[in-house]
């Protein structure tokens, strides 16, 4: 019943973020989202390769859906505490990105090639929204865009609480790297 409800909440958010009318939909169910904490203790890294995104190449619509859950971590003790202790992810289940390709229209998406732009949009971590603007790259290959971007987070502005016994091995200057191949 959870993946039913899942997909059935992704398709609806696709939905009402875009309009009908628009033809030509770029999609991914496979993206990777990778994060890393670096402090002088200890380095903190997860993946995550079920990343749901699409975007209109029309308008530069741009959205992602991301379950925390599906990140996973080299110790098992890590995933264990980062979805029990730091994510709350049985009660915060999943994190959104909804924004825009600010530039799209420098994007030939007929035509092979790498091109850049300004993405800007609005992330939710645990309920709470943060605008985000970074410089995506968009590699066209045939049928393929391939988009890369990379921005960092304070846990802290998601209310991610870090306690005091380990402040000093996770950073307050998380690093996000995401890697998409759209179909």
């Amino acid at each position: 019943m959870k993946p039913f409800i899942y997909i059935s909440s992704l398709l609806l958010v696709f939905s009402f973020g875009f309009k009908q009318d628009d033809t030509k939909k770029y999609y991914s169910s496979t993206g990777d989202i990778h994060f890393f904490s670096h402090t002088e203790i200890e380095d903190i890294e997860a993946d995550n390769h079920k990343v749901k995104t699409a975007f209109l190449p029309s308008t530069g619509a741009i959205q992602f859906s991301v379950l925390i859950k599906d990140f996973e971590f080299e110790k098992a003790l890590m995933q264990e505490h980062f979805n029990e202790n730091y994510m709350e992810s049985t009660k915060y289940p999943k994190s959104t990105y909804s924004g825009e390709i600010l530039d799209v229209k420098s994007i030939n998406f007929d035509k092979d090639g790498t091109y850049t732009s300004k993405v800007k949009g609005n992330l939710t971590i645990k309920d709470v929204t943060k605008e985000i603007e970074t410089v995506g790259t968009f590699k066209v290959k045939g049928d393929v865009v391939n988009a890369k971007a990379s921005f960092n987070i304070n846990p802290e502005d998601y209310n991610i609480e870090i306690p005091s016994m380990v402040s000093n091995k996770i950073s307050r200057d998380i690093k996000i790297t995401i890697d998409v191949d759209y179909k």
